[in-house]
């Protein structure tokens, strides 16, 4: 018989899962999908004021409320955050100050004036990233000598070439395509009100060193031949220059969506509207509009903001939402659940993208983030879309096994030599251009990591499919490789190790449980060693910078449901002594529910870059706990 506490805790829980799940449900787009806010810091908001008026497209869009976002952003310490709690940090708050110059706001400013004490006191726009001198440089707020050369010449090389643009991982190169033509030119653009931000010198304007930063070591090579670039620059002597400036601009007029996007995400768009506008592009030209109109689509209005998001993502939200309330429960034939898995279907990309440079000998068939992202699908999102349209069963199911039939032939085909799976490319892993004075975000390549290729194997385990036996064997002896002493694994596109111990628990547990034994009791072990005292868990995203802080941090929604989902993985295939620590968990996310369904969190535990670039989606304190009480409830562990 089960006791009264059993059935109350039992009761609890089911009601937990229905809140959530009539949540998700009452949030899905009519057309089929979800997708909720991607947010980021204030930079990518402060660029698109720069773009207006840059485009003198300011007038036509609603940047007052921009400027009541990006005050309502800073903090008592008078910064912008890179991510929630920070401290601030130094390029976010001058590209804030800026956009706030030039949407009129004067330097006496008290906000302002708060910022330029925040920004001297951290060295001042000579210490900010190569991106942000970048955008002052355009406006005459930073001089050229200081911004590194890129001789367009590079489009031209060949394919046998030890390097061309394909060894840049996909968003390092739809970025930097039309900054070979930017840093080429050199503009500097008149606006209608002209600013300058001589006060955010620290050493004072007329003191400025325009020049590459050096570290005393071998890589000051790269800033030896950039100062030989500059000198061919000024005798006009750069080979192929006009020649590579033609192939640039025609590079990204093919790579344009119908939809006006360029790559999906916002720096590529921004940075392809500054190359056609250095080329002198009327601003009436249709591609100018539609690649315009993109950006708006990115934009997210309220009564009184008006704020950009670096991305959007309802390919990622449905794929997970729909693997959340299959779990949870809601009928597979659901007609909430059919239309978003027919809406998926329609997304599949039957395109040859960049990929393919590398990759030459199979049919295209993956899913990608965004609504239109035809170039550049990607292994992770299409992993879960699998996963996903596995679970519903749709009016043609054959079209539906077709076309993920199609989909693992191009997954498979995307190994890398290392044996994990990277996120856009294939063997896209030079590690010496992440050392170019250009490339200080170190975010330049694409190499395979642990959570992509964890992703491709809890696909195989989850879905039973099948690739070639050998394939696997090397993606497991690589997830291996990638353990860390502690057991713990890196998180590439989550924060942090949380996310990645998660995403190979998961994997290993059904595709190599006896094999992997060892590795994942280590690996479970150590998401219980740092669960917190409320019951929760969480990683601050500084665990990038600083490794001792791995599994740190607030508890919240995501992560705990993470740490969650890793651990009950790992209790599937061996016997694990985690069960209370499982229990506190769930308890946590019980107690941390609000009475309409939702989780609330304000930490940023999406990775875009690390160290330098975060995410928050707004949908992972949602579904991801879903998905962690509705595997507890099956496994009935109370």
């Amino acid at each position: 018989m089960i006791s009264a506490s059993k059935q109350t805790a039992q009761l609890k829980l089911e009601q937990a899962i229905a809140r959530s799940q009539d949540y998700l449900l009452s949030i899905q787009n009519p057309d089929g999908y979800w997708c909720a806010e991607l947010e980021s810091n204030v930079t990518i908001t402060a660029e698109v004021v720069l773009l207006h008026k840059i485009w003198r497209t300011d007038k036509t869009r609603p940047l007052k409320k921009a400027e009541a976002y990006l005050r309502s952003q800073q903090r008592k310490h008078g910064g912008w955050e890179l991510y929630y709690g920070d401290g601030g940090e130094l390029s976010t708050t001058v590209e804030a100050y800026m956009a706030l110059r030039l949407l009129g706001v004067p330097q006496a400013d008290p906000a302002l004036i708060e910022a330029q004490k925040f920004i001297r006191q951290h060295g001042g726009i000579s210490q900010t990233r190569i991106f942000t001198k970048l955008h002052l440089a355009l406006i005459g707020c930073y001089d050229w000598r200081g911004l590194p050369s890129i001789p367009p010449s590079i489009m031209l090389l060949p394919e046998a070439s030890p390097f061309t643009i394909y060894e840049m991982s996909s968003w390092a190169r739809g970025s930097t395509v039309p900054l070979l033509i930017v840093f080429d030119r050199k503009p500097i653009f008149k606006l209608d009100t002209p600013i300058n931000l001589d006060e955010l010198y620290t050493e004072g304007v007329a003191n400025v060193r325009y020049e590459l930063p050096r570290s005393n070591d071998w890589t000051d090579l790269f800033v030896h031949l950039d100062d030989a670039f500059k000198l061919l620059e000024n005798l006009n002597l750069v080979p192929y220059r006009a020649e590579g400036i033609a192939a640039a601009e025609k590079w990204i007029l093919e790579r344009q969506e119908a939809t006006g996007d360029w790559g999906g995400i916002i720096p590529a768009m921004l940075n392809s509207l500054l190359a056609l506008r250095t080329l002198n592009y009327n601003v009436n030209d249709p591609v100018i509009q539609r690649g315009l109109t993109a950006v708006d689509n990115f934009a997210i209005e309220t009564v009184d903001s008006y704020r950009i998001q670096p991305c959007i993502s309802p390919v990622w939200d449905t794929a997970w939402c729909l693997r959340a309330l299959v779990e949870s429960g809601v009928a597979t034939d659901c007609p909430a659940l059919v239309k978003a898995g027919q809406w998926l279907l329609d997304k599949q990309i039957l395109d040859y993208g960049d990929w393919a440079v590398k990759n030459q000998d199979v049919t295209p068939g993956g899913w990608a983030f965004e609504f239109d992202n035809r170039f550049y699908p990607d292994l992770d999102d299409s992993a879960v879309v699998v996963m996903g349209l596995s679970g519903v069963k749709l009016p043609d199911e054959a079209k539906k096994h077709q076309a993920i039939a199609r989909c693992l032939n191009w997954m498979a085909s995307m190994q890398c030599k290392p044996g994990g799976w990277a996120a856009f490319d294939r063997d896209n892993d030079q590690e010496w251009i992440n050392l170019i004075p250009y490339g200080d975000l170190k975010a330049m390549i694409d190499p395979n990591t642990a959570d992509v290729t964890a992703r491709v194997l809890e696909m195989l385990g989850e879905c039973r499919l099948e690739i070639d036996d050998q394939r696997v064997q090397r993606a497991i002896a690589y997830l291996i490789q990638e353990q860390s002493a502690d057991g713990s694994w890196f998180g590439r596109w989550g924060v942090n190790y949380i996310y990645g111990t998660s995403g190979v628990l998961s994997a290993l547990s059904l595709i190599a449980p006896t094999r992997c034994r060892s590795q994942i009791e280590r690996g479970a072990a150590w998401l219980v060693s740092c669960q917190n005292s409320d019951g929760g868990w969480g990683e601050t995203c500084a665990s990038y910078n600083d490794d001792s802080l791995k599994g740190t941090g607030v508890s919240t929604a995501s992560q705990t449901a993470w740490a969650l989902l890793g651990i009950m993985a790992a209790m599937q295939g061996i016997e694990f002594a985690g069960q209370p620590s499982i229990n506190r968990g769930i308890e946590y996310l019980l107690n941390t529910q609000q009475s309409d369904g939702t989780w609330n969190e304000s930490q940023f535990t999406g990775t875009g870059f690390p160290c330098h670039f975060y995410l928050k989606y707004h949908l992972y304190q949602q579904y991801f706990p879903l998905q962690a009480l509705a595997r507890y409830s099956r496994a009935n562990i109370l």
